[in-house]
């Protein structure tokens, strides 16, 4: 399982997430105006409902939600609407990267990811490029902290869940899109309490970095496309031992 959402695990240990909520308040809007174009009603559209609950679970206030409710049906005349593209290419030490953005302005989303890319040593390809090195899976999210473990994974697998990983005190469940929330329904009967629950790109093959300074040129470049506003999520495949990442983070 080494490798799977490395930059997630890394984030969530270097607390990246909670210096920015700012743009957690923002990235959770847009995910839930682009799932309220299916339908406004939680318990008619299960997508939205989780992206709601994944809202909740970072504080995102519910004046914030229902804002974006409304921009994502139309209500909200006034509002631009949220496109969804990506960008690929590649980082220092040759791993490959995948840029997913929101944004109601793609020039402007453009020109800021080339830009970070550029400036921290990788490059951008065409669309294609590095995609085959990545699978399209849903992911659950469960810290394990009072929980016991071996049992969450019999009831995961038994749920649906198609691998499981074990990192930093969090399991992983793995699924195929389409079942996602299918199985984190069938946890949530089950008592399960998830963190988040979301669809994300898991790397199929990897790129060990094991040189302290391109593995801090790759976190560095991480970092600097994770801050744009317009960037959802970055994806990567690199590998970073366990040892150097403890004296990285230091």
């Amino acid at each position: 399982m080494s490798g799977h959402s490395k930059w997630h695990s890394i984030k969530h240990k270097k607390g990246i997430a909670d210096a920015k909520r700012g743009k957690i308040f923002t990235r959770h809007a847009k995910l839930i105006s682009i799932a309220a174009r299916s339908g406004g009603d939680p318990n008619m559209n299960p997508t939205l409902r989780f992206v709601i609950d994944n809202a909740k679970k970072d504080n995102v206030p519910n004046e914030n939600i229902s804002k974006a409710i409304k921009r994502g049906t139309g209500e909200d005349k006034a509002a631009s609407v949220i496109e969804e593209f990506s960008y690929e290419g590649y980082g220092p030490g040759g791993v490959a990267v995948i840029i997913e953005c929101m944004s109601d302005n793609k020039n402007r989303a453009f020109t800021n990811v080339r830009t970070a890319v550029n400036k921290n040593g990788g490059n951008l390809g065409t669309s294609g490029s590095v995609a085959w090195m990545f699978d399209r899976k849903g992911v659950i999210t469960v810290d394990l902290t009072g929980v016991d473990a071996d049992t969450l994974e019999l009831t995961a697998i038994d749920a649906g869940a198609t691998d499981i990983s074990r990192e930093e005190g969090q399991m992983e469940i793995y699924t195929s899109p389409a079942e996602t929330h299918v199985v984190a329904e069938k946890l949530k009967t089950a008592g399960i309490k998830t963190e988040s629950v979301e669809v994300r790109l898991i790397p199929n093959q990897w790129v060990k970095i094991e040189d302290e300074t391109i593995a801090k040129k790759v976190l560095q470049f991480m970092e600097a496309l994770d801050e744009d506003e317009d960037v959802s999520d970055v994806s990567s495949n690199f590998d970073i031992s366990d040892e150097l990442m403890e004296k990285l983070t230091a």
